[in-house]
Order: C-alpha cells, then sequence, then structure tokens
C-alpha cells in the first residue's frame, strides 16, 4: 500500500512539473515582454496536496481504512497560504523588495486543513466501525460524539495535537517567502540579495510578467550562498492601488 501511495505521488508531481514546464515556456515565447515588476503583488501558495499526502501517509501508518490520495484531496479542496511581495523600483530593473507570508492566512489555511482532516476521518472512522459490525449510528455527529467522549477532545483538537503536520510550518514558509534586501533584474532573471546575517544570502529565479501577473520559477543556481526555492511556479498577482 504504501508503495502505491509513493508511485501516486511521483506520478503527481511530475505530472504537476510537466503542466508547469508547458506554462512557462507558452508564456516565455507568447507573454508580453514586460520587463517593469515593481510594485505590490500577492500569492495563493496552493497547501492542498502538502496536506493531503502527510494526511494520507498517517494514516496508513496507523492502518486505518484505505482510502486514495485523490479521495484525500477531495476533502482538502482550495488550501492556500497568501505571500506578499513588494518590489521598489530605484534604478533601471533594480530595487528593493519586501516578501512575507501572511500569518492570518497560514492560520485560517491550517484550520481549514484539520478541519477537512477530520471530516475524512469521521468518515473512515465510520467505515471501519460498520466493518466491525457496529450496530449504531455512524453519521458524522455521531463519530464525533464517541471520539469526544473515548478521547475527551474533539476530532480536529486530537488531529492538531497527535496528528500531523499537515502543513509546512510558518517559520519555513518566511524562509522561503519572506524576507527583504536588494534585487536585480535582467534578461528573465530576478536575482534577490537578503539582509540580514554575515554570510551573502542570494536567490535567482526566473521570471516573466505578463499584464497583472509576475511568474517566478525554479533556482537559476544553487550554493552554499543561495537559496532554495520551489521547483514550480508562483504566480503572483499585482495588487490594484
Amino acid at each position: 500500500m504504501k508503495k502505491a501511495i509513493k508511485n501516486a505521488v511521483f506520478t503527481l508531481l511530475l505530472l504537476t512539473l510537466s503542466i508547469s514546464t508547458a506554462f512557462l515556456a507558452y508564456l516565455h515565447f507568447f507573454a508580453s515582454d514586460d520587463q517593469e515588476i515593481s510594485g505590490e503583488w500577492t500569492a495563493a501558495l496552493p497547501m492542498t496536496e502538502r496536506a493531503a499526502v502527510s494526511a494520507l501517509a498517517w494514516l496508513q501508518d496507523i492502518e486505518a481504512v484505505s482510502v486514495s490520495l485523490e479521495e484525500m484531496e477531495a476533502y482538502m479542496q482550495g488550501l492556500t497560504v497568501q505571500v506578499d511581495l513588494m518590489l521598489e523600483q530605484n534604478g533601471r530593473l533594480s530595487g528593493t523588495f519586501y516578501g512575507t507570508v501572511s500569518q492570518e492566512s497560514y492560520d485560517i489555511c491550517r484550520q481549514a486543513a484539520y478541519e477537512a482532516f477530520a471530516m475524512a476521518f469521521q468518515d473512515l472512522t465510520a467505515k471501519r466501525l460498520r466493518m466491525a459490525g457496529y450496530a449504531g449510528s455512524t453519521d458524522r455527529d455521531s463519530i464525533e460524539a464517541l471520539v469526544t467522549e473515548t478521547l475527551g477532545t474533539s476530532t480536529v483538537s486530537y488531529l492538531m495535537s497527535c496528528g500531523p503536520a499537515l502543513l509546512p510550518s510558518l517559520e519555513e514558509l518566511q524562509a522561503g517567502y519572506g524576507g527583504s534586501g536588494t534585487y536585480e533584474a535582467a534578461e528573465g532573471i530576478l536575482a534577490r540579495q537578503f539582509d540580514g546575517g554575515e554570510a551573502v544570502i542570494i536567490r535567482e529565479e526566473y521570471y516573466i510578467r505578463k499584464d497583472a501577473n509576475l511568474i517566478l520559477s525554479g533556482a537559476v543556481s544553487a550554493g552554499p550562498d543561495s537559496l532554495s526555492s520551489d521547483e514550480y511556479p508562483v504566480l503572483y498577482t499585482l495588487k490594484q492601488p
């Protein structure tokens, strides 16, 4: 079963990467050549896949009733975390930047993820009880009452304290998408040098500007003085003044 899960996750990641690559290729050849990237940008980082994979792995570890990755994702649709990025130009294609992950957005997403996981957990518990010949009611309210009586807490609270980490920590996301410093943009590459610390930390990413959209994708280079970045594109939208 675990091998099947790994194969499903690998296939999903490969498909996502292929679609992302095709999308970037399309934009590279057909997008407008707008090099001006200053302004306030916002992005919604998708978290559904990460949450579903983490939940599924935990359920398999405790030998719960079988459930597919697609079924788990159906419970956790539309999970996103807001990221804001300010680019303020003070030279030709250069300037300062400030990025941050919204604490409020993160908390809302985390709560929604565990509430969705709780529904899946209740449904799977009901299925397992029916398989064992349980004759009582197995609707979600009844299962929630059983969980509360047995564990002394709600399903959501139990999963939050004893279940898996469905999302990366806020600190991890801030390290990946937050920070401030200076930037230079040239020939489709955005180079950002981050403030703070003794070492010079630089992130270089491919970028494409199309109307009110800015896409950052993949690290150009990686080394001891380079921050890593997600391998998938992040779509930022220009905030309206």
